[in-house]
């Protein structure tokens, strides 16, 4: 029998806190705060069983002492202290707090950590978000990853979607057990999968990240039950290093992931490094872990029926975005921001005369800082919004501060800041800038150019992988939903490194001007050479030209 949305209900035990709409019921541990059980569409838990209770839904993070170089700590946050912030029929709202002092030294990182959960009335699924607060004249520390991670179960949950076009059944995680470890512990060759449809394939986390302001839903579907298990990010307000970091989403476990904050693909330049004492606070999320179920088990492809359903409520949820239910007062809701508009042209004058409209460009706010900062910087909240055609562009939703207005343009290199920086007040305070003028780095005319200035490398020559190290998911097949991967995913097959090598034997590939292409003819990543050594050298990109 199908369940009937009703009063959210909260019941506190001594060990748990269930909360139940009738719909879904979640437990969590009392006062850790670990999501021990979810119970819907009458499977008594989507979560991996097998699993200690506190290793299954939780908050975490890893961060190091400066002196440390990044020898991380990994933190499972757990809570001290439980609070019931809200309870009525629409809404259950809980606070799992763990408090930091001088007395616990270089043992925990020095942080004040409020982990809140909240269910409300009528919605199959459960919101997150946490506080972190870092006191005046606290220790110094770096702060390197946070994030969520939900483990549903590994004998229910088989296919995982990321996308429309990347979507694919998953080995298990003994596969990864048996495979064939590779060049780094996060890929592995399959070599004996309980599936032996995937026999001969790569498994590795890396081969599914994502752009931040690509990943809003992602997730599991269980191929007994037809349940789906959801990650949705409606906002990137909280996500550092601005739209265009890469991070990881789903992958083998199962394991779904909202990221808030990582070096993922960065390193040093990234890392959150607190000195001399400074005050800082910042508030993730929420984010919302979202179930469906198909309703007809007849239906003829229940795969995408709840990818569908789960994109729905994604777009129902950024819509909502700011959200009006957290009860904290960190968080502002939809009167207390602001708006900042404009118009952003482009002046080149080796191209026109007039000003071009900076068509598609992405325009943000973010802490003030230099041309280009925002791509490094993770402190504080990220605003951005992508102009029209006529470089008009509206940046909503902004929260209480100063920032600087920043922007990248399509076809054009370098980055633009606005030069003055914009405040933000509580009140719903709307600042236009006017018309605002970009003018990109130039020395003179273009008399050639390699490839198109978009921050991307989708353009360049992308061999094909290895036979032997494939990921069946990028070789345009037809997923479940009957949509092949693009050919711009081609980039994450794994090895692809090495075929430079295999490409250009005897020496580093030589492009000449009005005579190459660059499609064909220039390699899409700078790699690194590989020798009869076993040794991996630098290698020389050569430009030349057949006119003098």
């Amino acid at each position: 029998m199908d369940k009937i949305a009703s009063d959210v209900e909260l019941q506190v035990q001594d060990d748990y806190v269930v909360i139940d709409n009738g719909l879904v019921q979640v437990t969590l541990s009392n006062p850790g705060g670990s999501v021990t059980r979810i119970q819907y569409n009458n499977v008594d838990n989507l979560l991996e069983t097998h699993n200690e209770e506190e290793n299954r839904g939780y908050w975490d993070l890893d961060w190091s002492k400066p002196e440390q170089l990044h020898d991380g700590i990994h933190d499972r946050i757990s809570g001290t202290n439980f609070t019931v912030i809200m309870e009525d029929p629409d809404q259950v709202e809980l606070s799992f707090v763990r408090y930091w002092d001088l007395s616990f030294g270089s043992k925990s990182v020095p942080l004040n950590i409020d982990v809140r959960f909240v269910m409300l009335h009528g919605i199959p699924g459960l919101y997150s978000y946490a506080i972190y607060e870092h006191l005046e004249g606290w220790p110094d520390f770096d702060l390197d990853q946070t994030r969520i991670v939900f483990k549903p179960s590994k004998d229910k949950f088989h296919y995982m979607a990321i996308s429309d076009d990347r979507q694919r059944t998953m080995p298990m995680p003994e596969d990864r057990d048996t495979g064939q470890p590779l060049a780094y512990k996060e890929a592995v060759l399959l070599t004996n999968p309980i599936n032996l449809d995937l026999k001969g394939e790569v498994d590795d986390k890396y081969q599914y990240s994502c752009e931040n302001k690509d990943c809003k839903v992602h997730g599991w579907i269980s191929n007994d039950s037809f349940t789906g298990f959801w990650t949705i990010t409606p906002s990137n307000e909280f996500q550092s290093d601005g739209p265009f970091k890469q991070d990881l989403t789903s992958h083998v476990g199962p394991t779904t992931l909202a990221m808030f904050h990582s070096l993922h693909y960065s390193g040093e330049d990234v890392v959150l490094k607190f000195r001399d004492g400074e005050h800082w606070k910042k508030v993730f999320g929420p984010v919302f872990f979202y179930f469906n179920a198909v309703v007809d088990e007849d239906l003829e492809n229940p795969y995408s029926t709840l990818w569908e359903d789960a994109k729905n409520q994604m777009m129902y949820e950024v819509q909502s975005w700011p959200y009006q239910f957290p009860n904290s007062e960190d968080y502002p809701h939809l009167e207390q921001r602001g708006t900042v508009t404009g118009r952003l042209f482009v002046q080149d004058r080796y191209i026109s005369d007039d000003y071009i409209s900076a068509d598609s460009a992405y325009v943000g706010m973010a802490l003030p800082g230099d041309a280009g900062s925002w791509q490094r910087e993770g402190k504080g909240y990220q605003f951005w919004t992508k102009a029209d055609a006529s470089g008009c562009f509206s940046i909503n939703n902004v929260r209480e501060g100063n920032y600087s207005l920043y922007a990248y343009v399509p076809s054009f290199i370098g980055d633009y800041k606005y030069d003055v920086n914009i405040t933000i007040t509580p009140g719903c305070c709307v600042i236009d800038v006017g018309d605002i003028v970009y003018e990109p780095p130039r020395n003179g005319p273009t008399f050639w150019e390699i490839g198109i200035a978009d921050r991307s490398s989708a353009e360049f020559y992308i061999p094909d992988p290895s036979p032997n190290y494939i990921n069946k998911l990028y070789l345009n097949q037809p997923n479940s939903v009957g949509m092949p991967s693009k050919s711009v995913h081609k980039f994450r097959q794994y090895g692809l490194w090495d075929r430079y090598t295999e490409l250009y034997p005897d020496g580093d590939l030589l492009f000449v001007i009005d005579v190459s292409d660059y499609s064909n003819d220039w390699f899409y990543a700078h790699v690194t050479r590989f020798s009869s050594t076993d040794l991996y050298f630098t290698f020389t990109l050569q430009v030349a030209s057949l006119k003098i």
